[in-house]
């Protein structure tokens, strides 16, 4: 399923939250929330809960508020949640390692199928479900697990080239966590996990303004 193009990423950062937060209402028993409700339960913004949803149509009623189990089925089918999305792990060492296991990474929607790594001594090892195949196979493993998406937890030099490679095996959604930006194309959906810039943020703001 293809998102409208103009809807910024943002905003569908924000769909990922307001789903979690409908999940757990409709966990609670609740089955009709307003805007005002949701906002206050979770520290969100009435006004931009109404903005976000107004680009995918009209799901409330004045007075009676959304209905939480058919807003959360349409919002989990909006971002793609329906079917299951297939992961490759590139470089499988304690992050990497700990992404395989991750339940975020492994439920209905996601799933760590494949992991690669260039060290010797961690090819044949079992980490969470999967095997670690060698670097080498890289684009035999996407092709043959029928994997969509990439995730890069490898050193910044060996970053691009294991990029490229994603690439050139068809990947075009990759999750990066080396510290280095990837060569920009106009066809990937690259997102950037860089922890010591959250770090750093935080640092400025403890600094000590005298």
């Amino acid at each position: 399923m293809s998102l409208i193009p103009d809807i910024s990423p943002l905003t569908l950062n924000r769909l990922s939250v307001y789903l979690r937060c409908l999940r757990i209402l409709e966990a609670e028993g609740e089955t009709k929330v307003s805007s005002g409700a949701l906002a206050d339960r979770f520290e969100l913004s009435p006004a931009q809960i109404r903005k976000d949803l107004a680009h995918f149509g009209e799901f409330g009623v004045r007075g009676v508020g959304y209905d939480v189990e058919s807003l959360g089925a349409h919002l989990h089918e909006l971002l793609g949640l329906n079917a299951q999305h297939n992961l490759v792990v590139v470089g499988i060492g304690n992050l990497g390692s700990a992404l395989c296991s991750f339940l975020g990474f492994n439920d209905s929607s996601f799933r760590v199928v494949a992991g690669v790594d260039a060290d010797p001594e961690r090819v044949g090892k079992q980490v969470g479900d999967i095997t670690v195949q060698p670097l080498e196979a890289l684009e035999t493993v996407v092709e043959s697990a029928g994997i969509e998406m990439g995730v890069l937890t490898i050193p910044p030099e060996a970053a691009t080239q294991c990029y490229e490679r994603l690439v050139a095996s068809g990947i075009r959604s990759i999750l990066n966590f080396a510290a280095v930006q990837l060569p920009h194309r106009s066809d990937v959906r690259v997102k950037n996990v860089d922890f010591r810039v959250f770090l750093e943020e935080l640092a400025f703001f403890r600094r000590d303004p005298s």
